[in-house]
């Protein structure tokens, strides 16, 4: 069991993102950086060189560990495959917490600070079904998930989103299996814009008709947008997403997309940062929200054209409280 730090120790935390140019990795660097700068916290940070990159994640665990560090905030690209290497640095007395991504098992991490990503993707799920009204019953829905590999915040925001908008699930810890007809497909991003073109691109071949576009991410429902605009269907599909970036919110004020998820990267880490400090001053873990088994950070979902039934806030709301 870990013994609380000295008074007089420096305590040492890591933060591991899946990326340094995603704005929610950068916006979570930062919420990271300050907490730990007040708090006297000294922060190490790393990232893979693109989202996916599990092995150099792994690799900076291990440096973590080598370094003697009190905890890790990791947001993981491979929930699963992470999972051995972060049990070494819990053997090590290393605090475990994920950060955004759950990880599989999610007890696999001492505490995971996260929106609740299922019900980010029944936000939009229920917007875009009201939206449609009566048609929803023949809509022609393209999905645009993250990663071949599935990671629980793709596979929760997926599923979460076919929940909202009606489709009865499948397994729903797996994406692609439904058998709901108004489904087109299944395509994968790597949460980008270029993935979020090329997938669209790939679905359009399927169902030129398509009229619902789910997607993992902001800038994936921009490339999926131009992709759409490129076919001049840009103004008769509905674009939904999840995150609450401000390039992404711009995107819902401008029309691009209809409604996105806001999620508060920022907070997820600084709290983090403060759990870190904590243990190493008391030995004591984080718990999580009553209820659930992760702390959750918050959503809201963001639009300007309102549904009864769907809690939601405004643009002008979301551009005040949006990151990156």
């Amino acid at each position: 069991m870990a013994t609380p730090a000295k008074a007089q120790d420096t305590v040492s935390a890591c933060l591991i993102t899946k990326t340094d140019i995603n704005p929610f990795f950068v916006k979570m660097k930062e919420g990271a950086t300050a907490k730990a700068e007040e708090l006297g916290v000294e922060l190490s940070t790393y990232a893979g060189r693109v989202d996916g990159d599990h092995e150099t994640q792994v690799q900076a665990v291990e440096s973590c560990i080598a370094s003697g560090a009190k905890g890790i905030l990791i947001t993981a690209s491979d929930t699963k495959a992470i999972v051995d290497v972060l049990k070494t640095a819990r053997d090590n007395g290393v605090l475990v917490i994920a950060l955004d991504t759950p990880l599989e098992p999610i007890d696999a991490a001492d505490a995971t600070f996260a929106t609740d990503n299922f019900k980010a993707g029944e936000l939009i799920g229920q917007w875009a079904a009201a939206q449609l009204g009566d048609e929803a019953a023949n809509a022609k829905i393209a999905m645009l998930d993250l990663s071949p590999s599935q990671p629980s915040v793709d596979v929760l925001r997926n599923q979460g989103f076919l929940s909202g908008f009606g489709i009865e699930l499948g397994d729903e810890n797996m994406i692609g299996d439904e058998e709901d007809e108004r489904i087109v497909g299944n395509d994968v991003t790597a949460g980008n814009e270029e993935g979020g073109r090329r997938a669209m691109e790939n679905l359009l071949q399927v169902d030129p008709e398509i009229n619902v576009v789910y997607t993992i991410n902001e800038p994936a429902a921009a490339g999926a947008y131009e992709t759409l605009r490129s076919f001049g269907r840009e103004n008769d599909v509905i674009i939904v997403s999840v995150d609450g970036g401000c390039p992404g919110v711009q995107n819902v004020q401008e029309g691009i997309i209809g409604a996105t998820s806001q999620q508060y990267p920022l907070e997820m880490a600084a709290l983090g940062i403060e759990a870190i400090a904590k243990f190493a001053e008391t030995g004591e873990k984080p718990e999580p929200t009553p209820g659930l088994d992760f702390y959750d950070t918050g959503v809201q979902l963001v639009t300007d054209q309102a549904v009864d039934g769907v809690e939601s806030i405004s643009v002008q709301e979301g551009l005040e409280l949006c990151w990156g």
